[in-house]
């Protein structure tokens, strides 16, 4: 099949990887069905076949002399190096082998890509550890303006790296030092080899080693691959080619090119993670006229809303908003943390008991710490996956071109207690984001990072220092929901998180200009505000519905001896054939005792007053009602918006 793909005018190609499962196989030589055990234990030879070889070649080149002669680009003759790193590896005169077993080349190959991979990765890595030892600062703990100046200078690119990722590996370095009373040398000291995965990078080898190929149908694909029939093969003859029938997921489009996948073992069963290229429209960086601001929260974890940039200059935000709360899954998400914390504390007791009688436990401990990670894991990736759709969803319910949200890489939570601290730093942002990204680009939406100074602090309309109160009927209550402009001219109130997607959406509107293109990770971001365009990020206030005064000058009721009543003062007359009369007005009976389930969620999206009677408790997380029982969204507006936008597109509930 032909893998070049062809693209149309306003077209770009993209790459994206998909899950698929691999159950069962055919031994071409002899016919027989490879059963779902028998596959995933030949797949697992080979896999360690290529660990092996792969272990060997980061233990030979784990130092800083190898790895800066692979991120130089060049061989010893001055030559340009290969872009894969295979190829890389073998310009090098970087080899493998496999002592007593017979493998083909093409498992080299894997071997060497993995390690390549796992090199190159290495050198960011290694630029940061080397600048922060040549600048250690007296106090590692609290460094000056001028050791972070100096550290960010010997950084490259340190310029704009977030201040927590130099903190995190200062914190590494002076563990190090506690423990061995020196400084490292380099980060090959302070890090051992990396553990080596058990995968076969397929994508590494050509025909003689695996094929794949997509059936007419399009919802199947048949991937053919050399496998040993041993787990160690001593000739050729002991390697076998075996069709795998695949059937593919749904979200490989029907036009994608499908490439060779990565296979691993993952539960007994052989898992493969499928590449595809498909055309996707595509995005720009500038010229955008209607944009979604999405602010990050905690249990309120995404707020977003629509603005429009028009024409003569002035920036419009035709709704409320909507919101995304997951309060149940992090409730959730932090009871197994508790667990977590609590399984590590015995099994640390244990090793510091070194009593060979505790193996035993310690093992049932170890294990029963694995799943509770893969619970955690699981969770934060379906909360991930839910929030990310649920943004894009609205960006394409409103037309906008471009997403905007905070940068909160560099943001350390501190000060606000032990327990809303750690709660704030496991929150899956960067995870969102990825998949936001993912899912944005197959509509052709932008998504752009942007400075998070002061968007919660400013009014979105006159860009005055906020006050923030507890709830709104409580205007004298110090807080942080409520946001109060201080400013007579202006007078706006509302949501903190609501002024805060509005100062978002209106800050990437106003910079849009001076959206860049990371080199490192492309990604779109903006890295610093500029004054006279911030000055320019204001939310403009729509036409107001009364423009005469509406003033109290005398009695707003109509002067009556004897106003009529509310209810009715007589019976209803008897209708015919039985039936009752017409019941007078008023609220219709009911054996309700309590209001419904929703009404004590307190889920409005603007805030109201603070619940005085009992907090919400997420019942569905507890008793283990399912994901979406606890993760309220205000569901988007499909329908389409009018040329101008002048619609509500919140709070869409």
């Amino acid at each position: 099949m032909s893998r070049k793909l062809p693209l149309a005018d306003g077209e770009t190609s993209r790459t994206a990887c998909a899950r698929a499962l691999v159950r069962t196989g055919v031994d071409e030589k002899t016919g027989e069905v490879v059963t779902t055990a028998a596959l995933a234990e030949r797949v697992g030879w080979c896999t360690e076949l290529a660990a092996a070889m792969t272990g060997a070649l980061l233990a030979e080149h784990w130092n800083t002399a190898d790895v800066n002669t692979l991120a130089s680009g060049q061989d010893a003759g001055g030559r340009k190096l290969p872009s894969n790193a295979w190829m890389a590896l073998r310009r090098l005169g970087w080899s493998a082998a496999c002592d007593g077993v017979k493998v083909n080349d093409r498992i080299v190959r894997m071997a060497q890509e993995q390690a390549g991979r796992a090199l190159r990765s290495v050198k960011w890595r290694a630029d940061m550890a080397a600048g922060i030892l040549a600048t250690w600062p007296a106090d590692p703990a609290k460094r000056t303006p001028g050791d972070w100046d100096a550290v960010r200078a010997a950084i490259p690119g340190g310029e704009y790296l977030p201040s927590s990722i130099i903190r995190s590996r200062t914190r590494q370095v002076a563990t190090f030092e506690r423990r061995h009373g020196r400084l490292p040398a380099d980060v090959f000291e302070l890090e051992p080899s990396p553990r080596v995965a058990r995968m076969l990078l397929l994508a590494a080898c050509d025909g003689q080693q695996a094929t794949i190929e997509r059936a007419d149908d399009g919802q199947r694909a048949l991937l053919r691959l050399q496998l040993p029939t041993r787990p160690d093969p001593q000739a050729y003859h002991d390697w076998t080619w075996v069709s795998c029938p695949i059937t593919l997921p749904p979200t490989i489009p029907a036009n994608a090119v499908i490439h060779l996948p990565t296979l691993r073992i993952a539960g007994g069963k052989v898992r493969a993670d499928l590449a595809y290229t498909h055309p996707v429209p595509k995005t720009q960086r500038s010229g955008h006229t209607v944009a979604l601001g999405v602010d990050w929260g905690l249990n309120t974890l995404l707020s977003a809303g629509a603005a429009r940039l028009h024409d003569d200059g002035p920036i419009a935000a035709p709704g409320a908003g909507a919101q995304f709360r997951a309060a149940g899954v992090l409730a959730k998400q932090y009871r197994l943390r508790r667990i977590s914390e609590r399984l590590h504390a015995r099994t640390d007791h244990y090793d510091r008991l070194a009593d060979p009688a505790l193996n035993g436990k310690n093992a049932i401990l170890e294990e029963e710490i694995r799943r509770v990670s893969a619970r955690r894991s699981n969770l934060n990736d379906a909360l991930a996956w839910a929030a990310a759709r649920w943004a894009v969803d609205q960006a394409v319910a409103a037309g906008a071109t471009v997403i905007y949200l905070e940068d909160l890489r560099s943001m350390e939570a501190g000060g606000m207690g032990r327990t809303h601290n750690t709660r704030l730093s496991q929150t899956v942002r960067g995870q969102i984001t990825d998949r936001m990204r993912h899912l944005a680009a197959e509509a052709g939406i932008a998504v752009v990072t942007v400075p998070p100074q002061n968007t919660s602090k400013h009014c979105p309309h006159c860009l005055t220092a906020l006050r923030h109160r507890k709830a709104p009927d409580r205007p004298t209550v110090p807080g942080w929901k409520w946001a109060i402009c201080p400013s007579r001219q202006c007078g706006w109130q509302g949501d903190r998180d609501q002024g805060a997607w509005q100062r978002i959406a209106a800050r990437g509107l106003a910079h849009q200009t001076k959206t860049v293109v990371d080199r490192v990770s492309g990604t779109m971001l903006i890295r610093a505000v500029v004054d006279t365009m911030e000055a320019k990020a204001v939310i403009t206030a729509g036409p107001k519905t009364h423009r005469t005064d509406r003033s109290k000058t005398g009695p707003t009721r109509p002067r009556t001896n004897r106003p009529a009543p509310r209810r009715r003062e007589v019976p209803s007359p008897t209708r015919p054939l039985g039936r009752a009369g017409q019941r007078p007005e008023g609220h219709a009976p009911t054996d309700r005792t309590r209001l419904p389930r929703a009404a004590h969620r307190h889920q409005g999206v603007t805030t109201i007053s603070t619940p005085t009677t009992s907090r919400h408790r997420p019942r569905g997380a507890a008793l283990g009602a399912g994901f979406h029982l606890h993760a309220h969204a205000s569901p988007p507006r499909w329908a389409e918006p009018l040329p101008d936008l002048t619609v509500r597109i919140g709070p869409l509930s």
